[in-house]
């Protein structure tokens, strides 16, 4: 075995390290398997005598990696809103995809995605991976404290703040997951049994096929639309949504749809699919705990 394929041995295991980080850090399978492969790349090329920690010369390759494709992303002002990821059209999730979006949570991965590009490598090192402020400090060119004050301000707004009480928040929080999980099974009776009878279900012109009613009123009516809606109810997770229970659905855990929802006692009164690119930028998206 020659010292190149020891090399490459060591470096496959930390593959699937370094695929998570990058995949956290960019939410994108494709993108992140790039940034592994360069990462690699790179190693092969590098003087031996420069890599004394292997796992912490990897993660700090594959961060700066991840973070010029951040800053360029941002450069081109790539909208991700609402487009069909690259790595599958069409909507579906290949398994690989798939497991790594139950991993991470639909939800955080839409969050993540609302932060600026030196916020989301300093969330994800330190909060996710456990990485300290000095180590994440000379991936971002700046010093460990600026780095620690990065991470708060992201910390701050992965968590967000609810403006209903904890009680509200948990009462809340239990009706929309039996919403949600009454859509994902497709099960009308189960759906009526969380609605109001005078529920009120509107749409923005992007959230439905053209030609349906931006407005559907009563149980029964918008109870039989969760056919329509239960096909993507799959890619939705809960979250927190201008400051209150929610639902985001995120094929490739980049946000498509987000639903408000309106509450009186057990029953919902009405909710509204957002999906016009402007509205959602100026959502207030976060992750319930």
């Amino acid at each position: 075995m020659t010292e190149l394929d020891r090399l490459a041995d060591r470096f496959e295991a930390h593959r699937a390290h370094l695929r998570g980080v990058a995949y956290r850090m960019l939410g994108s399978l494709s993108e992140a398997d790039d940034a592994v492969q360069e990462a690699w790349l790179r190693l092969a090329r590098a003087d031996p005598d420069d890599v004394q920690n292997l796992a912490g010369w990897l993660t700090t390759v594959v961060s700066r990696l991840c973070l010029d494709a951040l800053r360029s992303r941002a450069a081109r002002h790539e909208d991700l809103v609402g487009q069909h990821h690259p790595d599958a059209p069409g909507g579906a999730e290949p398994e690989p995809e798939a497991l790594l979006v139950d991993e991470v949570g639909r939800a955080l991965l839409v969050v993540l995605d609302t932060l600026g590009p030196a916020e989301r490598i300093a969330f994800v090192l330190h909060d996710l991976f456990a990485v300290p402020f000095d180590e994440i400090a000379p991936v971002l060119d700046r010093s460990p404290a600026s780095t620690k004050k990065l991470a708060s301000r992201a910390r701050l707004r992965v968590r967000g703040t609810p403006v209903v009480s904890d009680s509200d928040l948990r009462r809340h929080r239990r009706i929309v997951e039996m919403f949600l999980a009454a859509s994902r099974a497709g099960d009308v009776d189960a759906v009526l049994a969380v609605l109001d009878p005078d529920v009120v279900r509107r749409a923005d012109r992007f959230a439905i096929p053209a030609g349906r009613q931006l407005e559907a009123r009563g149980a029964r009516r918008v109870a039989d639309e969760v056919a329509v809606f239960g096909a993507r109810a799959r890619f939705a997770d809960l979250a927190l949504v201008d400051g209150d229970v929610g639902i985001v659905v995120a094929p490739h855990g980049r946000l498509q749809l987000a639903l408000t929802v309106r509450l009186a006692g057990d029953r919902i009164v009405g909710y509204e699919l957002i999906a016009d690119p402007t509205r959602i930028a100026r959502l207030d998206l976060a992750v319930l705990d």
